[in-house]
């Protein structure tokens, strides 16, 4: 049990960023389940706490609750429900993790989470389908694995995979049939606003993935925000006053001829070993050298 507990220790100082995900996802399962488990056996009636978590299709309450556009992608009920989602999220987040950051891969999580549950308000307070069914709520982290799958999937199209019985499969067409279960699944069913916000997080993922290899990347703003928030919560240094000589046209050279030897080096190594091969520092330096 130590070592169990020590791994884990040693995957939240190393900022995991995909195992903490669902590591957060889990923990917060395993909590409700225990409560739930408590309340069966000794006959406790818990408040009905769901409103403050899951996110409700009905506009007044999705506004006065609005921090239930982000709790509820981290909320599972059943045990399957959250072993499917985790096992995707991990299967497809290590493929995404390949392509790009630490930072990306939170963002696209958690914007393709809201993606989803705001084209799932949408769809049910305008098709005439889903306003029949009434007022309902939604909780999963489907929505939000839906656009990692998808960001993954049209951002290298050609990309295999090994799948059991049908050996290797483009990861593309995985993501496509995907999308095709998830759309005849709007016509009746039990899990319909679930399959609403599967749509909703594989549009996310896609624009991302098509932006983001045209140069343009649609979740900086949100890196930037959740930057600035951190800094407010760091210890501010002491103020030190020094005095630093601005560089002399030789060094400014120096450093620039240093930037592009770093760069060709980057580039060379993604000659002989594919863009997976860089670690993140690479990836970055790359993308914002071509930014420049």
């Amino acid at each position: 049990m130590a070592g169990f507990i020590n791994s884990i220790r040693d995957i939240l100082r190393k900022k995991d960023t995909l195992f903490t995900l669902i590591f957060v996802n889990v923990a917060i399962f395993a909590v409700c389940a225990i409560f739930r488990v408590i309340g069966v056996l000794f006959e406790i009636n818990y408040p009905d706490l769901g409103i403050y978590f899951e996110v409700s299709s009905n506009v007044h309450t999705a506004l006065s609750h609005f921090w239930t556009l982000f709790t509820y992608m981290f909320l599972h009920y059943d045990i399957w429900h959250i072993l499917f989602n985790m096992l995707m999220l991990y299967w497809f987040g290590l493929i995404f993790r390949s392509y790009f950051t630490s930072k990306h891969l939170v963002a696209v999580y958690i914007l393709g989470g809201i993606a989803g549950a705001l084209f799932y308000i949408l769809t049910f307070n305008t098709i005439p389908y889903f306003v029949g069914l009434g007022a309902s709520s939604m909780i999963g982290a489907s929505g939000a694995v839906t656009a990692i799958i998808f960001a993954a999937a049209f951002y290298n199209r050609n990309l295999e995979v090994g799948l059991l019985f049908l050996g290797r499969i483009k990861i593309i067409y995985i993501a496509l049939f995907i999308f095709l279960l998830d759309f005849i699944a709007l016509g009746g069913g039990s899990n319909t606003g679930g399959h609403v916000a599967h749509i909703g997080g594989a549009v996310f993922g896609y624009l991302f993935a098509t932006q983001y290899l045209k140069g343009r990347d649609i979740t900086k703003w949100f890196n930037y925000l959740i930057d600035r928030v951190a800094n407010l919560f760091k210890r501010s240094p002491k103020m030190k006053v020094s005095y630093r000589k601005g560089k002399t046209d030789e060094q400014y050279n120096q450093q620039r001829h240093s930037n592009e030897v770093e760069i060709d080096r980057i580039l060379d190594k993604i000659k002989q070993s594919g863009y997976n091969s860089l670690n993140d520092e690479e990836k970055k330096r790359l993308f914002d050298a071509s930014n420049k």
